[in-house]
C-alpha cells in the first residue's frame, strides 16, 4: 500500500490531475479514494523501467449498465460541438448506475514531451490534451459507488470535427504499434519511462472506438494506463483509469462508453 506523497516523486503532474479521484490504496477500483471534488490531487504517474510482458487480452468489461433513453445531443453529423453543448452532453450522475459525475479541473498548460516523434499521440493523452487539439473539452472524475466494484474514471469530451476527430484516433493506432516496446517522456518532474504499449478489446460503440494500456513504472513496480476512447461524428470521448496497486489491467465499465455514446448521437 503506497501514500500520495510516493506517486509524487519523479512523476507526471498530467497524470496525477487526470486520476485526482483514483485510491493508491485501491489500484484505481473501488470507492475511488478521498481525492478533493475540485479534480485536484498531489498523486502523480511515475515511471522508471519495468519491463512487460507480451501482449495478451484484458478482462472483460466490469458489469455497468446505463441509464434507459439518454437524450442525445445530435453530435453524429459531424459538427464541432461548442462548450455548451459538451457540458450538456458529457456523462453525468444517473447516466450510469452506480457512478457519481463530479467536475474535474483541466490539466496544466505544460505536459510531458515524448522523446520519440511517434508516441507523441500517446503522450499528448497521457496530458490531457489529445491532438488534434479540441476546439472545446469537458474535463469530468466519474467514481464507482461502494457496491459497483469499477475503478474510478476520469472523462475528457472533446470537440473536434470529423476530420480532426477520426485523426485523433488514427494516430493513436499508429503510435500503439510504434511504440510497443516503451518510450520516454519528459517534463518539469524530469524523465519518465513508459515500458510497454498494447492494444486492449474495446466495446464496438458510437463511430469508431479505440482502447489500449501503457505500462509505466514505480520503482519497479508496473502501474498500468488504461484508455478508452469513442468517437461519435467530430466529438471524441476519453476515458481513463489506472491501477497502482497489483499491476494488473485495471477494467473500464462498458456501460461508461455506451451510454456517453448514446448522450452524444
Amino acid at each position: 500500500m503506497r501514500t500520495r506523497t510516493a506517486y509524487r516523486t519523479g512523476a507526471a503532474v498530467a497524470v496525477a490531475l487526470l486520476l485526482g479521484l483514483t485510491g493508491a490504496c485501491g489500484g484505481g477500483q473501488g470507492d475511488g479514494g478521498d481525492g478533493g471534488k475540485d479534480g485536484t490531487d498531489d498523486r502523480a504517474s511515475t515511471t522508471t523501467g519495468a519491463t512487460t510482458g507480451p501482449p495478451e487480452r484484458a478482462p472483460a468489461p466490469a458489469a455497468a449498465s446505463p441509464r434507459p433513453g439518454p437524450t442525445g445531443i445530435g453530435a453524429r453529423d459531424g459538427r464541432v460541438l461548442a462548450q455548451g453543448e459538451l457540458d450538456r452532453a458529457v456523462l453525468a450522475t444517473g447516466d450510469v448506475s452506480g457512478f457519481e459525475v463530479r467536475p474535474m479541473d483541466p490539466p496544466p498548460a505544460r505536459g510531458e514531451t515524448a522523446d520519440r516523434r511517434a508516441c507523441a499521440p500517446l503522450v499528448g493523452l497521457i496530458n490531457g490534451t489529445p491532438e488534434p487539439r479540441a476546439k472545446a473539452v469537458a474535463y469530468r472524475q466519474l467514481v464507482g459507488g461502494d457496491g459497483n466494484g469499477g475503478p474510478a474514471v476520469s472523462e475528457f469530451l472533446t470537440a473536434h470535427g470529423v476530420g480532426d476527430a477520426r485523426t485523433l484516433l488514427s494516430r493513436l493506432s499508429t503510435a500503439i504499434g510504434s511504440c510497443a516496446d516503451g518510450f520516454t517522456a519528459r517534463g518539469g518532474d524530469g524523465p519518465s519511462t513508459y515500458t510497454g504499449v498494447r492494444r486492449l478489446d474495446v466495446a464496438k460503440t458510437g463511430d469508431d472506438a479505440l482502447a489500449y494500456e501503457v505500462t509505466g513504472d514505480y520503482e519497479g513496480d508496473p502501474v498500468p494506463l488504461v484508455f478508452h476512447l469513442v468517437r461519435v461524428g467530430g466529438t471524441v470521448a476519453t476515458f481513463y483509469t489506472a491501477n497502482f496497486e497489483s499491476g494488473t489491467t485495471p477494467i473500464l465499465p462498458a456501460g461508461l462508453l455506451t451510454a456517453q455514446a448514446a448522450k452524444l448521437a
